[in-house]
């Protein structure tokens, strides 16, 4: 029997009813969404069932919602059955004034550096983690660099003209943009 997308939302509606949610197919993938709490239920369950078999986590990453209140964090699992080729997304949110989520190092060992990736860049306290700390960035940063918190870069600014990375109209090292009595050098070239 193949694994389709229709028989893996069943068998997740039937075991966990309307704490699974939002079920959709994108570029071949069962996405959907559930309850925080029941994170690695959700997990163990579609790597411990025989007829789902999804036991390798190939990618967990954060991602920054900041117009979702209560919801403004999410953490993204990829899952993947190797046996049949299918591949599922599940996405579990929480707020950002106490992100935690349990951790799924228990489930996947390949969780524990993903997961310390992203509170890294997010800020997402995995609880339970064996060891939670930073791994690129350093200790003394009091903030998330990924979080969508701080304002675009100042457009007044003339230590990053255009001009100064070759981009723009002037210099001998203009890459092709610098104007001609036929436009640019790069029109002229044609």
């Amino acid at each position: 029997m193949a694994l389709t997308s229709e028989y893996i939302q069943q068998r997740l509606t039937e075991k966990f009813g309307d704490q699974v949610s939002n079920f959709e197919v994108q570029y071949d993938i069962l996405s959907f969404h559930a309850d925080k709490e029941i994170n690695l239920k959700v997990l163990g369950f579609l790597q411990g069932e025989a007829d789902l078999g999804f036991n390798f986590l190939t990618d967990l990453c954060g991602v920054h919602y900041p117009d979702q209140k209560g919801k403004e964090l999410a953490v993204v699992y990829h899952l993947h059955n190797i046996k049949e080729n299918v591949r599922v997304r599940l996405k579990v949110f929480t707020d950002i004034v106490k992100p935690g989520i349990f951790t799924a190092t228990g489930l996947f060992s390949a969780a524990n550096w993903m997961e310390r990736e992203t509170y890294d860049f997010y800020g997402i306290n995995f609880i339970g983690h064996p060891n939670l700390i930073r791994i690129l960035n350093v200790e003394e940063m009091d903030y998330f660099p990924m979080r969508k918190e701080y304002p675009l870069e100042d457009q007044s600014r003339t230590d990053k003209d255009d001009e100064m990375f070759g981009r723009g109209g002037g210099g001998p090292f203009g890459f092709g943009t610098e104007k001609t009595i036929h436009g640019t050098i790069a029109e002229d070239e044609k």
